[in-house]
């Protein structure tokens, strides 16, 4: 039995929202987990974060950026489409207490994530600032949403055209200068979640960053997703995917991540091949 595609919309430029009937993910989900998919029976599974979830209508929400093979094929499966295989919720949930004062930093499609664990912070009593970063206002989503999951909302771009123009930790300075942070987490490229780490290094702010790098599995038994953590090795799937920022070994995270470059073009590129020979075919047929 497959999990039915119930809506589907394009946030922006190869960025897809879809809801999915899946009563069993949504009865147990949380913030911070995710799920792995097969989108047919000869598919690779692939992680995807848990953007949001109803559970009275069973729904649940995945954002997610058609960048390679496997998002390709997802991406072309419309409304009332069927997903072969979804498992989770997977992953250990963000940890929510009552901080005080907490700052959400989302970088590109790390806002589907950053909506559920600012609505969580906030929900716990917490006055909860959302910062999204993005290269320009096309890839900017879910704002209106994202405004009643926070106190407070800030965009940044980095040419100015939707926002201030600069980075999530531009912002993040001026907050840290003008008040006391208790909490920070960051969700998005790894680039981007160093640099917050490098920020608060040393402040006494609480930081975490949400680690998805390569999953194959999801249950800690592949080690693809192994990160080194104030010098012990975890899994992102079962021991994560948030981590102590300050800990994280981010050099060899982002080196690691590189190992597949060459496989993911090659097949990506075989990928538009077999899709041009595809509509060839039906050429010739027609």
């Amino acid at each position: 039995m497959g999990y039915k595609i119930l809506y589907k919309k394009e946030l922006c430029a190869n960025q897809y929202e879809i809801r999915i009937k899946a009563p069993f993910i949504t009865k147990n989900a949380k913030a911070g987990q995710f799920i792995i998919l097969r989108t047919d029976k000869n598919s690779e599974r692939i992680p995807l974060t848990i953007a949001d979830y109803n559970r009275d209508t069973e729904e649940l929400t995945i954002v997610y950026m058609a960048v390679g093979y496997t998002t390709k094929k997802l991406a072309s499966l419309e409304v009332g489409d069927e997903i072969e295989d979804i498992v989770g919720p997977l992953g250990q949930p963000t940890h929510v207490e009552n901080y005080g004062t907490v700052v959400c930093l989302a970088g590109g499609y790390g806002a589907a994530p950053c909506y559920l664990i600012a609505k969580a912070f906030k929900d716990a009593g917490n006055k909860v600032y959302m910062i999204m970063g993005a290269r320009n206002k096309e890839l900017i989503f879910w704002e209106d949403k994202m405004k009643n999951a926070c106190s407070e909302l800030f965009i940044t771009t980095d040419d100015g055209t939707l926002g201030r123009k600069g980075f999530v930790t531009d912002v993040m300075k001026e907050i840290m200068a003008n008040e006391t942070v208790n909490y920070a987490i960051a969700v998005g490229p790894m680039p981007m979640m160093k640099a917050v780490a490098d920020l608060t290094r040393g402040t006494g702010i609480k930081t975490e960053v949400s680690m998805n790098p390569i999953m194959v599995d999801g249950t800690g038994m592949c080690g693809a997703c192994r990160v080194t953590v104030g010098n012990e090795v975890k899994f992102a799937c079962v021991d994560g995917p948030d981590f102590d920022a300050h800990l994280v070994d981010f050099d060899e995270v982002m080196n690691r991540t590189k190992i597949y470059k060459d496989y993911e073009r090659r097949c990506d590129e075989t990928s538009c091949n077999l899709q041009k020979q595809a509509r060839e075919l039906e050429k010739t047929i027609k």
